[in-house]
Order: structure tokens, then sequence, then C-alpha cells
């Protein structure tokens, strides 16, 4: 039975009605609002190849970074804070894939889906290993580079190419010696190693800012 007062004013229950969807648009409004990426200028003109479905693409990348700049990568996960110096006098077409994809929101809400002892894994936009940008990326080796904890790589099936999103970071020593395969090198954790080592599978990956810079001194490895 209807209030006294609603009986009175019929309008009322669409006035509740109406401030409650307005709420709830709002608020989903701000969350997407929230989970769109941060693009500097520098990279405003960085567009992804052509989309042929949901997180999938007809090809690899276009070039967009420039060899002269540094390139920082700031995931913001339901851990916190992760500052990723990235490496792209190393591995330029792994670093300019990475950017753009981040650069146009392709990890914003991606989980970590792997958490072992010795390292997390993200970037799959399946959530289970199996998925990825529907193109491979070239092995960039890197033999000077070590696979000490903080290191940033791209994830491989043994046997199989470089995934063109899957990332991992190395928490702790690699099991048997390290890798026998090339994992494309990438990047280096300057900030934020205690929030890796506290991902577990099912943290979330919420926003990767890309930030970028001119050289002061010779990057991080």
């Amino acid at each position: 039975m209807l209030p006294e007062a609603w009986r009175r004013r019929p309008w009322i229950p669409y006035l509740i009605m109406v401030a409650v969807l307005a709420v709830v648009i709002g608020t989903g409004f701000a969350m997407n609002k929230a989970l769109q990426p941060v693009v500097p200028p520098q990279l405003a003109n960085c567009k992804t190849s052509v989309v042929v479905g949901p997180h999938e693409y007809a090809g690899r990348q276009p070039i967009c970074i420039q060899p002269n700049k540094v390139y920082t990568a700031t995931l913001d996960t339901t851990q916190g804070k992760i500052v990723i110096q990235l490496l792209p006098q190393v591995a330029p077409v792994t670093v300019n894939n990475f950017v753009v994809l981040a650069v146009n929101g392709y990890y914003n809400g991606l989980t970590f889906w792997d958490a072992p002892d010795w390292e997390v894994q993200a970037g799959d936009p399946k959530g289970n290993g199996t998925g990825g940008p529907g193109y491979n990326l070239p092995e960039e080796p890197s033999p000077e580079l070590t696979w000490t904890p903080g290191a940033v790589g791209m994830a491989r099936i043994p046997g199989g190419p470089i995934n063109g999103s899957q990332f991992f970071i190395v928490k702790s020593s690699w099991p048997n010696g390290g890798p026998n395969a090339e994992y494309n090198r990438f990047g280096t954790i300057v900030a934020g190693l205690d929030k890796v080592s506290a991902i577990s599978a099912g943290d979330r990956i919420n926003t990767v800012t890309i930030a970028v810079s001119n050289p002061t001194a010779s990057p991080s490895r």
C-alpha cells in the first residue's frame, strides 16, 4: 500500500526513480572516465592499427615513439602504483607496441591472470593466458640485460612466438637459472616493486599512463 503522501503526490515515486537512475548513470560515467587513459601531447597521434574485434587488430602497431625521448609507464593497479622505465634503445618495437596499446586504453581493466612466486603476468584480454591482440612481436635480443627482480618482458608460449600484449614482471630469481628463450626485455621497475610482490591472480590494472621526457642521464637497466 502506498504511503498517504505518495497518494496525494503521485509524482513522488517517479521523481525518486529519476534521481536513482541519475545516480547510477553518473556513477557509471565517472567510472568510465576514470578508466580513460591520460595521453601526453607528444603521443596524441599514436593511433592503433585497424581494429578487427574487441582487443584485436589487423597487424602490429604503427611506429609512434621517438628515439630521442625517455618513456615511463605508470600502472595504477589494485595493489598500488608501479612505475616502469621503458627501454626503447634495446627493444624499440616492443616499447612502441606497449606505448600505443597503453595510450589507447588496451590494458585498462585487464587482470593479472598469473602470479607464481617469481613473476606476475598481465595483458591478456581473455584473462587466462590464451589471448592477445591478434598479432605477435619480433624477437629483440638484449643479452647485456639481466632478468633480476623488476625486469619486465613479453610473454610467449614455450616454442611459440612472442605475444603482442601479454607482459610479465620478475619478482624474484628466475627458476632454473634463467630463461632459455628470448622474452624481449623492454622495461625496468623503478618504483613500486613492493606492489608487484603483493599482486596475486585476479588483481587488476586500472589504468596505464605513459610519460614522455627528454633524456637527462643514462636510463636504468
